[in-house]
């Protein structure tokens, strides 16, 4: 299941010829067709944020959104004022068929950075996914099809709370960094919230999720993540379930995305525990998440500790004061480095499993994060020479 999963949504996905990819689905259609239209949304910090964004941001400023409309095929990004006017036209078009306010649109694209859409496809592709909406579940699956680029499979999540439900789609396997990734993401629950309880809920999963995964260390410019709310299911939920339910659609997602990661062999997580705040095993995870030189290693099978805490070594003293002396380093459950110099040998490392678990521990404090990433093999590089929508 997938955003259909909530009562009060309908979904569609069609193939508009967006995409250089003939018959692919590249456009989808979500509609909240209520009683409520609560909305919550995020978005990338990057300062060459797509067009799409600037509209979507506006558009759920106020906490309400009634469609979303979002294409695969091309970003919209550094497009100027004319790219702008692609997304308001865009938003007009899809208000006028599901009987909305402008405003109330927000606007999704993914894609190659640099070029306007073939806005005349967009259109009639709109027209054409509001035709075939529906609140099937094999609807639900042919939006999340639409938003994938170089995802491999799409990506879902549906939990259930008690008298509510939620489900979201989500698409990202290149071009994923922390604060955020490059990704398009639809969360809708059914339960009877209201837009701040929503904003906090998502801002709060956010940070522990999409915030704190990286493939290959590159922010994109149209990262958007929407939580829709239709009240449909007449219950008011405990702010707390809410909160987790919300925080654990994101992180399945996030996990999805780390699982598709572009070319990847391995997914990998690091956990640093026993620093002085999160903050800091925060900066310390993420500098060793950063490092293509480890990446490659695990690619290759090599549990290289060197490069994990010549990583480590790069985050400043006051942002994360530790005794390099007292750090340790588990690569799948084997301590290879024991108070920073050489522990086990590393051959006894079993690198076969998809998973790879680094676990470091600074011997500085009580506090840890936790951050996830993929190794970069020779497929990514692949993929990414001869990128195209």
């Amino acid at each position: 299941m997938s955003v259909t999963f909530a009562k009060g949504f309908s979904a569609a996905g069609v193939s508009a010829g967006i995409s250089s990819v003939e018959g692919k689905k590249d456009l989808a259609l979500v509609v909240n067709n209520g009683p409520l239209d609560a909305a919550a949304g995020v978005f990338t910090p990057n300062r060459f944020c797509a067009a799409p964004v600037q509209w979507s941001r506006k558009a759920v400023a106020d906490g309400h959104i009634t469609a979303v409309i979002l294409n695969s095929g091309g970003a919209n990004a550094c497009t100027g004022q004319a790219g702008y006017e692609q997304s308001k036209t865009t938003a007009e078009t899809v208000a006028g068929l599901v009987g909305a306010d402008t405003n109330n649109v927000a606007v999704c694209s993914t894609g190659l950075i640099g070029e306007l859409l073939p806005l005349d496809h967009v259109l009639a592709g709109a027209k054409s996914a509001y035709e075939a909406l529906s609140d099937s579940e094999q609807a639900g699956e042919d939006a999340s099809h639409a938003i994938m680029t170089t995802d491999t499979k799409p990506k879902t999540v549906a939990l259930e709370g008690t008298g509510y439900r939620i489900g979201g789609m989500v698409k990202g396997s290149g071009m994923i960094a922390p604060q955020l990734a490059t990704m398009l993401c639809v969360i809708t629950t059914d339960a009877v919230v209201t837009a701040g309880q929503m904003q906090a809920a998502l801002a709060a999963g956010t940070e522990m999720s999409f915030n704190r995964i990286d493939v290959d260390g590159c922010m994109s410019t149209n990262d958007t993540v929407l939580l829709l709310a239709s009240g449909a299911s007449g219950v008011e939920p405990d702010p707390d379930e809410f909160n987790a339910l919300v925080a654990k659609a994101c992180a399945s997602l996030a996990r999805q995305i780390i699982g598709d990661g572009e070319g990847a062999s391995h997914d990998v997580r690091i956990t640093v525990t026993g620093a002085t705040s999160e903050d800091a095993a925060l900066a310390c995870a993420r500098a060793v998440a950063a490092s293509n030189l480890l990446k490659c290693a695990i690619a290759g099978n090599d549990p290289n500790w060197g490069r994990i805490v010549s990583s480590l070594g790069t985050v400043p003293v006051d942002v994360a004061p530790y005794d390099s002396n007292k750090v340790t380093v588990d690569v799948n459950g084997v301590r290879i480095c024991e108070n920073g110099g050489a522990g086990r040998d590393r051959s006894e490392v079993d690198m076969t499993p998809r998973e790879v678990h680094i676990d470091i521990d600074l011997n500085a404090g009580d506090a840890q994060a936790t951050v996830w990433t993929d190794d970069l093999t020779h497929e990514y590089v692949h993929i990414n020479a001869d990128y195209e929508s």
